[in-house]
């Protein structure tokens, strides 16, 4: 219902700048909720958001109230998962790339394969939250694995936004241009790590 309106504040850094200072001392508690939102409503780009963290709070505040609502996000999306099972994930994002996904989900290895999976840029978080609900791990094991993996792209994505906002042109394109890289070669190499990973998380595959 409110999608075109979502959309339209996290496309902006001004809309959200503007909306959390009329929240006053409520901005932080703002943004947390804002942050866990973008993870429960998938089609908000999460980067965006933490690129506007940074610009909002600086790096150091900005990438802890990132962490804090990526952390509230996650444990209702995988609530929300394990409640409602594997028929409600694919209805939102397809059987193929569910049971995909699923396969990993239910290795002996699993937290060690989600952990790989969200440092790999170019694979889609939200839907890695939603399968690790379907999965045998706990949810303490999930947010570690989960968050500690998503940590290096969290301060990036805050750095940028601290760099555009004070005008640090060059911290700003250089970070950008190693993130670029790095998510183009996560989309290309994307079949070969996902066998890779799935080798690992099952013990004398491929032997």
């Amino acid at each position: 219902v409110f999608r075109a309106s979502l959309s339209d504040l996290f496309a902006s850094l001004d809309a959200l700048r503007a909306s959390v200072a009329a929240a006053g001392l409520w901005g932080p508690a703002l943004f947390v909720a804002l942050q866990a939102l973008q993870v429960v409503v998938f089609f908000i780009p999460g980067e965006l958001v933490q690129i506007a963290g940074g610009a909002l709070f600086g790096v150091a505040a900005g990438t802890l109230l990132s962490v804090a609502g990526i952390a509230v996000g996650s444990v209702v999306v995988f609530a929300v998962s394990r409640a409602l099972g594997a028929a409600f994930v694919a209805a939102l994002f397809g059987k193929e790339r569910t049971a995909r996904l699923g396969d990993l989900a239910r290795t002996p290895r699993a937290a060690a394969a989600f952990f790989l999976l969200f440092a790999i840029p170019g694979i889609p978080k939200d839907l890695l939250c939603f399968v690790a609900g379907l999965s045998r791990m706990r949810l303490a094991s999930f947010l570690a694995v989960s968050l500690v993996a998503r940590l290096p792209g969290i301060v990036g994505s805050s750095v940028m936004g601290d760099a555009a906002s004070e005008g640090r042109l060059g911290v700003l394109f250089g970070i950008l241009g190693v993130a670029s890289l790095l998510f183009v070669l996560g989309i290309l190499f994307r079949e070969r790590l996902y066998s890779f990973i799935l080798s690992i998380a099952t013990p004398g595959k491929g032997r």
